[in-house]
């Protein structure tokens, strides 16, 4: 690992590893970032690669996808497999553009793309993005950009469609005072609705992105989310009060949810209202396992819901009412 343009720039600048073999290339990059007041580090291969995030710990990695001795999706799958790289934001550098590539990069857990030639404007945009994204994630003493930050990872890397968690947090609020509930629990469901699918962060990209259905032992992977969602939260004093919708947003009061298969009354009130407009807005976004629904046929799909005795008949007229109307 060599540094280029390390001497002239702000101490508390993000720092940038390039991973590409072409002196060319490196060179280019370096200067574009260095400029804007970013410490940039290069690697021309995977294992200078491995060696640079572990000394100089990057706050974003730009990944060529062809290089000696390896490639850029394996490397990236590598850092999001590993607990002390997994949310360092990697940008894939690629002379590719077409649609099979990015999903492959996607698969691999690639945060961004950028084709080259490479724009320097796109490139500084991106890179400023990812690098106060990560800069969010670091700062533990902002619990509202934790939540933020967390939210737009998951929607990013899940493939749910934009806006996915902040609708979540808004419908759930809605229908806490609609209920009649209090300011602490209309609190608790916002940072619920955003933190509801944590424990996606450590499911496999291969898993959760793979076309058509489960096989029963993926499925019981995805399953895994809730508690390991839970377990995220266990050690942080003020994600306590979202902890049971964490858990329990795929509980049914027939018992036949899970992870813990609670029953009617067992399962939290905030827990079945996340539960119940999370189900309302994935069958709203078109999936490759199952068609996009309109707003009438999803509503029509809690009610059925509610006839089998999986949903609690007041939440889903509660919400119903709230589409009609438009509030939220």
């Amino acid at each position: 690992m060599t540094s280029e343009h390390g001497m002239d720039v702000p101490r508390n600048s993000g720092r940038i590893l390039i991973v590409d073999d072409d002196p060319g290339i490196t060179r280019l990059l370096g200067m574009i970032l260095t400029r804007d007041g970013y410490l940039v580090q290069v690697a021309a291969d995977a294992e200078a690669a491995l060696a640079g995030v572990a000394a100089y710990t990057p706050d974003l990695i730009l990944l060529d996808v062809r290089f000696p001795g390896g490639d850029g999706y394996t490397l990236c799958q590598q850092l999001k497999r590993d607990t002390a790289t997994r949310l360092t934001p990697v940008i894939l550098v690629t002379g590719l553009s077409d649609r099979e590539s990015r999903i492959k990069g996607r698969q691999a857990g690639a945060d961004d793309f950028l084709t080259k030639p490479v724009d320097a404007d796109e490139l500084l945009a991106r890179v400023a993005s990812l690098v106060r994204l990560k800069r969010y994630t670091d700062d533990l003493d902002s619990a509202a950009a934790i939540i933020t930050t967390l939210a737009v990872m998951i929607e990013t890397r899940d493939g749910h469609s934009e806006g996915h968690c902040h609708r979540i947090a808004n419908h759930a609020v809605a229908i806490g005072r609609a209920l009649g509930l209090g300011s602490a629990d209309l609190q608790v469901l916002h940072r619920g609705g955003f933190l509801h699918d944590i424990g996606m962060l450590a499911i496999s990209p291969t898993v959760l992105l793979k076309p058509g259905r489960l096989e029963p032992e993926e499925f019981a992977i995805v399953k895994s989310h809730t508690v390991i969602g839970d377990n995220l939260c266990r050690n942080l004093r003020t994600l306590q009060p979202v902890r049971p919708i964490v858990r329990h947003h795929h509980e049914r009061l027939d018992g036949s949810g899970y992870p813990d298969g609670l029953r009617g009354g067992e399962v939290p009130l905030l827990a079945q209202i996340v539960s119940v407009v999370d189900a309302y807005d994935a069958v709203m976004s078109s999936r490759p396992y199952q068609p996009q629904l309109s707003s009438d046929e999803a509503l029509a799909l809690l009610r059925r819901e509610v006839v089998r005795g999986w949903r609690q008949d007041t939440i889903v007229d509660a919400f119903a009412e709230i589409v009609a109307s438009g509030r939220s």
